[in-house]
């Protein structure tokens, strides 16, 4: 079948969630011998000119030839280039330029939770699917769905790959004080949206319940971010006094953090001075000065040397929905994590669960000065790695997805 994926960013393994979410489905379609597409919305590209091979791709104001992929309009390369300035300044700092450059898209707001196409982008979209004649289009979230509004594709099979109930986390983020773009968006809203496809793909349990909530009418299936176990070599050793976290510089995860500098690692730097938390990724940058013992270690090609050497993870999240990928990287690592609830939403419930669930900060703290104890623990790594295998391998997370471009029943209806 001739698949057409709608998305805004070129899929990457090893990329932000979202895209490495996106090329392991595109991966697992390729797999399954499906020809896939992808078709930009935006050329919202890493640099002007990008090497992309071995998918086809097309795109409002790019062009596409032998394994490149090129931006053709001058605004756009300009807009490109200033990502990249901006990608090479102190986080912080890029942050603070990026937040009041976008105020004329979108306002000055703490967080963007996506871009509506416009029309022109949609009208492209729908000549470009009238020449191709797909058998299924994959929308990437409700900011792509006006290209569902051509009636010439109600022949199509037709999916949104849902990511997170939007409404859900808009509330969460402006319960918690932050200002966000759009600046309404409702349940019902959301819900006309979704119901503009055949059929809705949720990346975990909890938001496919929510779905079938709100389009009763429509089958919702669920398509999980697959994890391939990544032992820890014999000849390594865990440190039994460093904590990892890792993550971008996105407002779920400094609010996190902020929280547990603030409220949390004073009390265990009191207790324990031999303790150390690495950060790896750019929420390390995002912050002027450190606490005492927390290390900024940043991007890495590698993630396996850092957690495998670290004795527990933590996920201090309090804001933000859909599934916390990074906590996959932790478990296939075979690493526990110690979260908060909202962290834990959509994973699979088992006894040998790499997860210690921590309401607030005493119990935050408590939980890791105990795991700390008993470090090393191999019947825990030996459990975070069974986890992985039971609920997380490619077969088992997108056993739905073949029965989603056919027109099927979802195969665990909540």
């Amino acid at each position: 079948m001739k698949i057409v994926f709608i998305t805004d960013e070129l899929p990457r393994v090893g990329s932000a969630g979202h895209l490495a979410f996106n090329a392991a489905v595109v991966g697992w379609l390729r797999g399954q011998g499906h020809a896939v597409e992808i078709m930009l919305v935006r050329p919202r590209l890493r640099w002007p000119v990008e090497r992309f091979e071995g998918l086809a791709v097309s795109g409002f104001g790019l062009v596409a030839c032998r394994g490149f992929v090129a931006s053709v309009s001058p605004r756009d390369i300009a807009a490109i280039l200033v990502r990249r300035v901006l990608a090479a300044l102190p986080v912080g700092l890029a942050r603070r330029f990026r937040k009041h450059g976008r105020a004329g898209q979108y306002g000055v707001v703490d967080a963007v939770l996506g871009a509506f196409m416009t029309p022109a982008q949609a009208k492209y979209c729908q000549q470009r699917l009238a020449a191709m004649q797909p058998g299924a289009i994959l929308v990437d979230t409700i900011f792509r769905a006006a290209v569902l509004d051509d009636p010439a594709l109600a022949s199509v099979r037709t999916l949104i790959l849902a990511h997170d109930v939007f409404h859900l986390r808009h509330r969460i983020l402006t319960s918690a004080g932050y200002q966000v773009y759009p600046a309404a968006l409702s349940r019902a809203f959301e819900a006309e949206i979704l119901n503009k496809a055949q059929g809705i793909v949720a990346i975990q349990p909890e938001e496919a319940a929510q779905f079938r909530a709100m389009c009763p009418t429509s089958p919702v299936y669920v398509a999980s971010m697959p994890a391939t176990p990544c032992p820890r070599p014999a000849h390594v050793a865990r440190l039994a006094h460093r904590l990892v976290f890792v993550g971008g510089d996105g407002l779920p995860n400094l609010d996190g953090l902020r929280w547990f500098f603030n409220e949390i690692w004073p009390h265990l730097y009191n207790s324990r001075r031999d303790i150390t938390l690495d950060l790896i990724g750019d929420c390390a940058s995002a912050y002027g000065t450190l606490p005492a013992g927390v290390n900024r270690v940043g991007r890495v090609a590698d993630l396996g040397p850092y957690l495998h050497r670290a004795s527990l993870a933590i996920s201090p999240l309090r804001v933000g929905t859909g599934l916390k990928i990074k906590l996959l990287d932790y478990a296939r690592h075979g690493l526990t994590t110690i979260a908060t609830p909202l962290s834990l939403q959509g994973f699979a419930a088992d006894r040998r669960a790499p997860f210690i669930a921590a309401a607030d900060s005493l119990s935050f703290y408590a939980a890791i000065l105990q795991s700390l104890q008993h470090q090393p623990d191999a019947a825990a790594e030996l459990d975070a790695i069974y986890y992985v295998e039971k609920y997380y391998g490619i077969t088992t997370a997108f056993a739905e997805l073949t029965n989603a471009f056919h027109n099927g029943a979802p195969l665990n209806v909540l």
